[in-house]
Formats: structure tokens, sequence, C-alpha cells
């Protein structure tokens, strides 16, 4: 199943958090069907100072985060371009078939904070994001964040389990 070197990624992931008013984020997935990601890049002098990850999947997704963090840290922003998929879980030592998935949502959120990143730089204001799911209390009358599904009371607008903004009511 999971070999060593993932586990390991899993059970201690490397770069967790988040980097406030960082330089470029990339978010992809979906936080009602799976695996939802998160990279936060602080870039310095054109090469990645800090990066950061807030993962919500499974193990794969999360070891996935972590080593896509380590392989880019400290790199020019032109050589994290070329990290892909493929260097993701070669790193990780291979994941199984089903779960490569996971692979190219890391090479996607990295590439889509650098590109937030030089958007921000080049005057283009990146688009509101708008969730699309609208807020409904799928689990009864009880209200529960629709990231990471724990139980809420009603006047909640952040949750402190999964870390995210509740902007909208619950």
């Amino acid at each position: 199943m999971y070999n060593k070197v993932v586990m390991d990624h899993f059970r201690n992931p490397r770069n967790v958090g988040v980097i406030e008013d960082a330089d470029g984020v990339g978010e992809v997935g979906n936080p009602l069907c799976g695996d939802m990601m998160t990279i936060y890049l602080r870039i310095d002098e054109n090469r990645i100072a800090d990066i950061k990850f807030q993962t919500f999947g499974c193990g794969s997704a999360i070891a996935v985060s972590s080593m896509l963090t380590e392989i880019a840290q400290g790199k020019s922003l032109e050589e994290a371009k070329k990290i892909t998929n493929k260097d993701v879980a070669k790193a990780l030592e291979g994941l199984p078939k089903n779960k490569l998935h996971c692979s190219n949502l890391g090479a996607d959120a990295l590439q889509m904070a650098i590109k937030n990143y030089e958007d921000r730089l080049a005057g283009i204001e990146p688009p509101e994001t708008v969730r699309e799911e609208p807020h409904e209390h799928s689990h009864g009358d009880k209200c529960y964040c629709p990231y990471c599904d724990i139980e809420l009371d009603d006047d909640v607008i952040f949750c402190d389990a999964c870390q995210s903004s509740l902007e909208e009511e619950h």
C-alpha cells in the first residue's frame, strides 16, 4: 500500500501552515468531494524563500503536499515551474495507482501559486474566489464546517480545526 517515504511525510508533514500576506497562493481540489490543497509562497529575489501548505484529504494528498514543499523550497521560479507530478511521485518513491491524481494536485497548486505571484507582479488582479456550493445543513439541524466536516456553533466564522475562514453563514 504506502511505502515508508509516503508514510513519513504523512505522519510528519513538513512546512504545514499558512503564510500571512503570501506573495502567491494556489488552491486546487474540491472541499465537498475530496482532496483540497492550498500552497502559499514567499518569494525573495525570484526564489521560493518560504513555502507552506494546507491540505485536507487522504494520506497521499498530505504526503504529496509535504514532499512538494521540500522539493520547491529554495528553487528559483523557473526551476519550480519545471516541477511535475512525476517528480513528486518519484521523490515519494511511488504512490498507489489510485492515488497518483494526488501528485497532480500538488504540482497544479504550485503552478497556480507561481502564476498568482506573477500576475500580481504584472498588476493583474486575481478574480475573487466565490465558493460555488451553497451553504446548507446537510446533516440535519447542526452546522458543520464545509471543509473538514467538524460540528460548529451557528455563530462561528472561523474553523479552529482546519484553520478555514467561514465568511458566509454556515
